[in-house]
C-alpha cells in the first residue's frame, strides 16, 4: 500500500506531503483547488510522461516520490530481472530537470520508464474519468474479462505466440516477394551462365589463340626466315657450325701447347653444342609449321566468339571470363538455396500459426467459461448500488487471431426492466457508467490482489440514496484494499478513515495548492459544506455527523 507521497515543484504545488491510511482515504476540495494536479503528479511515479511545463519554478527540478509497503512476494522476480534491491518499503521517485530531462528511480536505483511502469502497475491502479469512457472500448472490455478470469499468463503466452507468428508471416512474405524478384534475376543469370558454358572456355584460351593466329598469319615469312637461319647455321657453304668446328680444332691444337687456352677451348666447345641444338630446333620448327587456311579460319571464328563474350561482360582475359562463369553458378546456387529457405519459412509460418491459434482457442475457452461468472457477480453488485433491474451480458465472437487472441468482446447493458441490451456507450448514462465501473473495480480488485486503488470522481452522476450505497461498497473494498477517493459526494466522504482537504492559497506572488489532513471536527464541517454549501446550517452539520456514523 501507499504509505507516503511527496511532491515538490509540480504545477501549483510548492511542496506537498501525504501519508494515507490503510483503509479509505477521502480527498475533497473546491473545483479547481488542485486535486487533479495531485493526481497528475502521482501519475509521474507510475510512469506517465512529462515535460518542463509541469515545473512551478522553471529553474528548479520537480520531484515526486511515493513509498509503498510491499507484501507481494511475486514482485521479487521483477526486481531481480531489473537488478534492483527488493525491500519491503519500496520507493518510487521521478525527477524532471529544468532542461526537460526525466529520471526515474526505484529504491535509489536508476531505472527506465518501462521498468518503473512494470513495477508501479503492480502497486497501484488509478481510475480516472477517462477510464470510465474507456469502458466502452473493446480492448478495455477484453482486458476486464481477462483480469477477472486471471488470464494474465495466458495473455502473455498468446502475445508471444502472436509475435512469433507475425514475425514468421513477415519473413515468409518477404521471402516470397524476394523469390518473385529473384526469379527474374535467376533467369538472367542462367542465360548468362549457359552462354559462357556453351562456349566451353578453356584456361588461357583467349591469349593462346591470339598468339596462334599471329603465328598462322605469318607462316610464309617465318618459314623463309627459318630457312635463312638454318642455312647460316648449318646448311650453306661456310655456315656458322662448320666455321666454329674448324675454329675449335685449331684452338684445341693450340691448347695442347699452351694449357692456358684449355678453358677457352671448352667454352667454344659448349658454344658449338648450343649452336647445333639451336640449328636442330630451327629445323624441327620449320618442319612443323605449315600454312593452313582452314585452321586460320577456325581460330579467327573462335577468337570472335570469345572476344564478343569478353566485351559483353566487360572483361579482357580468359581468367576473368571463367571467374564470371563461377559467379553465375554461385548465383544459381543461391537461388536454389532461396527455394529451400522458402520451404523452411513456410514450415515455420505454419508451425507458429498453429501455436497462435491453439493459444487463442485456449483463451477463448477460458473466457467463455468465466464470462457467466462475471455477469453474475456484476448483477449482484449492480443491484446493491441501486440498479436491481440492470442486465449485463458479455458477447464473445471469434475473428482473426491477434495479440489478444481471436475474441471480439462486447459488454451489453440494460439499466431498466423491459429495455433491450445495448452496447455500453449507447445504453448507460453517466451515473450508470460510474456505478458499473465501480462494480467492475470491486470485482477485479479481489482478483488481481492490487493493494492500492485511486478513484477520481467515480461517483459522477449519482446522489442521494445511490451515493450512500456506493459509499458502502467502497467501505467493503477498503476493508481489503487501500483506497484513495477524490469525491464531491458527502455520503462517500463520510465513509473515510482519513480525510484530506485540498485548497489554494493566493499569498505571495503566486497561487499554490496545499493539502491537509482534517480533524474529526474539521471533517464534520467539510462534509456539512458538501451538503449545504458555505456556512452550513446546524441541520447540515447534524446530517454530516449522522452520515459519519452510518454503516
Amino acid at each position: 500500500m501507499l504509505t507516503s507521497l511527496s511532491i515538490r515543484n509540480y504545477a501549483l504545488i510548492e511542496t506537498l506531503q501525504l501519508e494515507p491510511s490503510a483503509g479509505l482515504n477521502i480527498i475533497t476540495g473546491e473545483t479547481g483547488a488542485g486535486k487533479s494536479i495531485m493526481l497528475g503528479a502521482l501519475g509521474l511515479v507510475l510512469g506517465n510522461r512529462a515535460d518542463t511545463r509541469v515545473l512551478l519554478h522553471t529553474e528548479e527540478k520537480c520531484t515526486v516520490e511515493a513509498v509503498f509497503k510491499i507484501g507481494d512476494e511475486s514482485l521479487l522476480q521483477i526486481f531481480k530481472e531489473a537488478d534492483i534491491d527488493f525491500e519491503s518499503d519500496c520507493i518510487l521517485r521521478r525527477e524532471i530537470a529544468p532542461s526537460g530531462k526525466s529520471r526515474a528511480f526505484i529504491n535509489d536505483t536508476p531505472v527506465s520508464l518501462d521498468t518503473l511502469r512494470a513495477i508501479a502497475v503492480r502497486l497501484m491502479d488509478i481510475h480516472s474519468q477517462h477510464d470510465t469512457q474507456e469502458l466502452g472500448s473493446q480492448h478495455y472490455q477484453l482486458s476486464v474479462l481477462d483480469a477477472f478470469a486471471g488470464l494474465g499468463p495466458e495473455r502473455d503466452a498468446m502475445q508471444k505466440a502472436h509475435e512469433a507468428f507475425t514475425a514468421a508471416r513477415k519473413a515468409l512474405q518477404a521471402a516470397t516477394d524476394n523469390k518473385a524478384l529473384a526469379g527474374r534475376e535467376r533467369d538472367f543469370a542462367a542465360f548468362q551462365l549457359q552462354e559462357i558454358a556453351k562456349a566451353k572456355v578453356q584456361a588461357d584460351e583467349l591469349e593462346s589463340l591470339d598468339q596462334e593466329l599471329t603465328l598462322l598469319a605469318h607462316t610464309e615469312d617465318i618459314k623463309t626466315r627459318l630457312a635463312q637461319a638454318d642455312s647460316l647455321l648449318q646448311s650453306a657453304e661456310g655456315d656458322a657450325i662448320t666455321r666454329i668446328k674448324t675454329a675449335l680444332q685449331a684452338l684445341e691444337k693450340a691448347a695442347s701447347y699452351a694449357p692456358a687456352l684449355s678453358k677457352e677451348a671448352e667454352r667454344l666447345g659448349s658454344l658449338l653444342v648450343e649452336l647445333k641444338d639451336i640449328a636442330q630446333e630451327v629445323e624441327a620448327f620449320a618442319e612443323r609449321i605449315d600454312y593452313d587456311p582452314a585452321r586460320i579460319t577456325w581460330v579467327q571464328n573462335r577468337l570472335g566468339i570469345l572476344t564478343t563474350l569478353a566485351k559483353k561482360h566487360g572483361v579482357q582475359t580468359t581468367a576473368e571470363l571463367l571467374a564470371l562463369q563461377g559467379v553465375f553458378s554461385e548465383q544459381l546456387a543461391d537461388f536454389d538455396s532461396l527455394e529451400h529457405a522458402l520451404e523452411g519459412l513456410a514450415l515455420a509460418h505454419n508451425k507458429y500459426k498453429t501455436e497462435a491459434e491453439t493459444a487463442a482457442d485456449f483463451l477463448h475457452a477460458k473466457r467463455v467459461s468465466q464470462a457467466p461468472n462475471l455477469e453474475a457477480e456484476l448483477g449482484v453488485l449492480l443491484a446493491e448500488v441501486g440498479m436491481p433491474n440492470a442486465r449485463f451480458e458479455i458477447e464473445l465472437k471469434q475473428g482473426e487471431v491477434t495479440a489478444t487472441g481471436k475474441d471480439v468482446v462486447r459488454f451489453l447493458f440494460s439499466a431498466n426492466k423491459g429495455m433491450p441490451l445495448q452496447e455500453l456507450k449507447t445504453a448507460a448514462s453517466g451515473g450508470e457508467f460510474s456505478r458499473l465501473m465501480l462494480c467492475l473495480k470491486y470485482v477485479l480488485a479481489g482478483k488481481t490482489q492490487l493493494p492500492t486503488l485511486l478513484f477520481d470522481e467515480i461517483d459522477t452522476g449519482i446522489s442521494g440514496e445511490i451515493a450512500l450505497r456506493v459509499s458502502r461498497l467502497m467501505g467493503r473494498m477498503a476493508a481489503k484494499h487501500q483506497l484513495l477517493v477524490i469525491t464531491h459526494m458527502p455520503q462517500i466522504a463520510a465513509k473515510g478513515t482519513r480525510h484530506y482537504y485540498v485548497y489554494k492559497e493566493d499569498g505571495g506572488k503566486r497561487t499554490s495548492t496545499h493539502i491537509k489532513a482534517l480533524t474529526d471536527t474539521e471533517r464534520v464541517a467539510e462534509i456539512a459544506q458538501m451538503i449545504g454549501g458555505a456556512n452550513p446550517s446546524q441541520t447540515a452539520l447534524q446530517n454530516a455527523r449522522e452520515l459519519m456514523v452510518q454503516t
